[in-house]
């Protein structure tokens, strides 16, 4: 989820009661506002894009979302698309190319974790058969949280706590409890949609009322 900034009057009030409830973050910028609307929430099951969303999140750490959103394709084009096999496989020059596109975020830190966790899942897959994608869903809670107002979204949960717990376990960085619940509900592991927004229950896997559909998943949860 995106960190919290200053809560200008949002277009929302400006339009008035019948104007579609968003987070409030999400009224603070068209981009955000088309983020919100189409992405935000949907259900995201493979490999590649949890981990360039795992990415992303890390990169946004200390800045906002907006920033992260604003680079996007050009992070998409730096890192080959975010497909694992090849940012595992960068090395020092590849370091320094991307710290020299003004592009993306040039954190020196940032960049070197992204290659690292690449290398970790790549690791988790071919020794234990699990790919990011399955060991993230897998904390998948039985109850997903059902904020009437933006100050009830939580930022963590025991959830979030444990999956970071476990991807530091393995090796990954940048992976906070903070940064992994703003993944969680980026990619519909959770819904931290207002229950009050027309967004609430867009994944098909939860209620209005946060316990689960019977909608399939491809991953078991715990």
């Amino acid at each position: 989820m995106p960190h919290k900034t200053a809560d200008p009057v949002s277009d929302d009030a400006r339009l008035g009661a019948d104007a579609p409830a968003r987070a409030s973050w999400a009224t603070q910028d068209p981009l955000l506002t088309e983020y919100y609307d189409t992405e935000w929430g949907m259900p995201v099951f493979g490999d590649t894009e949890v981990f360039e969303r795992l990415s992303l999140e890390a990169f946004q750490s200390g800045l906002s979302w907006l920033t992260v959103l604003r680079k996007r394709e050009a992070f998409r084009a730096a890192f080959d698309g975010f497909a694992l096999e090849r940012v595992a496989a960068y090395g020092e020059a590849e370091v320094e190319r991307l710290l020299a596109d003004a592009g993306i975020i040039r954190n020196r830190l940032k960049i070197a974790a992204t290659v690292r966790n690449a290398r970790v899942a790549l690791q988790l897959r071919d020794r234990e058969g699990v790919g990011i994608a399955e060991l993230v869903w897998s904390y998948m809670p039985a109850r997903s949280p059902a904020p009437e107002h933006d100050e009830q979204v939580p930022s963590a949960s025991s959830e979030s706590r444990a999956l970071a717990k476990e991807l530091k376990r393995h090796g990954f960085s940048f992976v906070g409890p903070t940064t992994v619940y703003a993944l969680m509900t980026a990619i519909g592991i959770v819904d931290a949609h207002l229950v009050s927004s027309h967004r609430r229950g867009c994944s098909g896997l939860w209620n209005v009322d946060g316990s689960r559909t019977a909608k399939a998943l491809p991953f078991a949860p715990r």
